[in-house]
């Protein structure tokens, strides 16, 4: 019952807050409601992009991740900081120059309406298909286990993740359609704080398990047992082997934290480039720290249950059963239900910003009002959370998908990266490129990592165990090898998109050099310490890798 009270209490107290904050935004304009008013400031941008990108799946899934590979999973984590430098230094000064609300406005700008519609949809279709669903049951299955929810209410296993579904789904609706972009940054802000408290309480617990109450007795033993979880090179046929570092982990960093509409909104809604690029660094060195929340319970359960878990994906859950105070559950399992609900509402509130502005103004109702897009955004928001929660329900072994999901992004990721990069780099690569750029990369994709692939890795499968291989670990390894890992694959098609773009570049070129116009919208002189404080983290960031590697 306190576990309950906390929970209720501390959600209740972030709702109540970001209705305050939030009472003077005028969410009537499009800026207003798609981008807080443009007034968003560095500590709210940070926290909205951290907890923006954090959820079950991800914390449920990364922690599993370690608990089979150890630290090389970092990478999703370390190289995030490096890819948000970047885009504080090049490509928030051009969006915030531009007057962005939305990514696929430049390309409208810079190519054609054909090329905006056709990344919008691409958009909507990764964000609806993929992420809505899935964040949804996975959050609801965490939250459901935490809470017992089937005993405390005496329903089956299926009405409690109905209700937990909904229940989510509602919440997170009310913050996202209604409130606007401010209400999900305020609310993030205020969940990041409990979610990095939260989240190292998890390891510091953990850790003292381990060493019989003592932190730094615990990581002795962790370090001394599993020498072989400390390695930060990751090896052929695991989830991030250290080549892929150098290819397509970088650029699915740089479109996640530099073009995805998702993440990237929170930086279009600063009040100048200042505080953007201060925004961006902050949430960059607090990633750093990301692991220990990420990546070291995943190791502490390996030691824990000696390794003897049935799934690696019930590490972290299974260790905060076993180590977290009774006490602190309703306080976690809020913490935890904020990090679901700021994916759930920065997903949705980004699908109605790109709905509103580059669908409805552009193709239905070019004539419509400031007020008249917004409602009508709003109301693809709500048919759109409806969709998502009758569809969360008849997802499966969402916790699994982690890795998984990294692969089908790819179908849109890097085209989309693509044709942002070439169209910021050059000034006469016509729209017809653009438009050839992003289909060819989608249809690559599909072809090479859903068609080919299956096809070496059951071919090398079946001579493998014809010659007599019946050990799973060989096994793995045999798969792992059979075809490139789709991080190099999206490299490659990075690199063949570019260089297919700039022939016809070269071929038939658009008539007039595009020029970047500043519209005025906010200040855009940069903070003068961006580049001296970008250096640090990408130092910090090889530093670590040295140490361990």
């Amino acid at each position: 019952m306190i576990g309950l009270i906390s929970f209720v209490g501390f959600t209740a107290l972030v709702a109540i807050i970001s209705y305050f904050a939030t009472r003077s935004t005028d969410e009537k304009s499009s800026d207003g409601y798609f981008l807080g008013g443009r007034s968003l400031t560095a500590g709210v941008i940070a926290g909205s992009l951290l907890l923006t990108n954090l959820s079950t799946e991800q914390i449920v899934g990364l922690n599993g991740s370690a608990y089979t590979d150890g630290l090389s999973v970092m990478a999703w984590e370390t190289l995030a900081a490096i890819a948000m430098v970047v885009t504080a230094i090049f490509l928030l000064p051009r969006y915030l120059k531009g007057g962005l609300t939305t990514v696929p406005q430049f390309l409208s700008k810079r190519f054609d309406v054909a090329t905006k519609t056709i990344t919008s949809g691409l958009f909507l279709t990764g964000y609806v298909v993929v992420l809505l669903p899935v964040i949804l049951y996975s959050g609801s299955v965490a939250i459901s286990g935490m809470f017992n929810v089937p005993e405390m209410l005496n329903v089956s296993d299926t009405k409690a993740l109905w209700l937990c579904i909904w229940g989510i789904g509602i919440i997170g609706s009310i913050y996202a359609v209604f409130g606007g972009l401010k209400a999900v940054a305020v609310s993030d802000s205020i969940n990041a704080v409990g979610l990095i408290i939260g989240g190292l309480l998890i390891p510091v617990f953990g850790l003292m398990a381990i060493g019989d109450g003592s932190v730094s007795a615990g990581i002795d033993i962790l370090m001394a047992a599993n020498p072989d979880k400390f390695h930060s090179m990751g090896k052929p046929g695991q989830e991030v082997p250290f080549s892929t570092i150098f290819t397509g982990m970088m650029l699915v960093q740089l479109f996640y934290w530099g073009t995805n509409q998702q993440i990237i909104q929170r930086a279009l809604g600063a009040k100048n480039l200042a505080e953007g690029q201060k925004g961006l660094l902050l949430a960059s060195f607090l990633k750093i720290l990301g692991p220990l929340i990420l990546v070291l319970p995943g190791i502490i359960a390996y030691h824990y249950f000696k390794g003897g878990l049935d799934t690696s994906d019930l590490a972290y859950p299974e260790l905060v059963r076993a180590v977290l105070p009774k006490y602190l559950v309703g306080f976690f399992a809020a913490v935890l239900f904020g990090a679901i609900l700021s994916s759930f509402n920065s997903v949705l509130n980004s699908s109605v910003t790109l709905f509103g502005i580059d669908i409805y103004k552009q193709h239905i109702n070019k004539d419509a009002d400031e007020i008249t897009v917004v409602k009508y955004g709003k109301i693809f928001g709500i048919v759109l959370a409806v969709s998502a929660m009758f569809i969360a329900p008849l997802i499966a072994n969402a916790g699994s998908l982690f890795a998984y999901l990294q692969e089908i992004n790819g179908i849109y990721s890097i085209p989309i990266f693509t044709i942002i990069i070439v169209g910021y780099t050059t000034k006469r690569v016509p729209a017809i490129a653009a438009k050839i750029g992003v289909i060819s990369g989608s249809l690559l994709y599909i072809l090479s990592q859903f068609v080919l692939k299956p096809h070496f890795v059951e071919s090398a499968l079946e001579k493998a165990t014809a010659s007599g291989v019946t050990d799973e670990a060989a096994l793995n390894l045999v798969e792992a090898s059979a075809y490139p890992h789709f991080l190099h694959v999206m490299a490659i098609l990075f690199v063949l998109n570019i260089i297919i773009m700039l022939i016809i570049g070269k071929i038939k070129p658009r008539e007039e050099a595009y020029e970047l116009e500043y519209t005025q919208q906010v200040d855009i002189v940069p903070w003068k310490y961006t580049k001296t404080v970008g250096a640090i983290i990408v130092l910090i960031v090889v530093s670590i890798y040295i140490y361990f590697a």
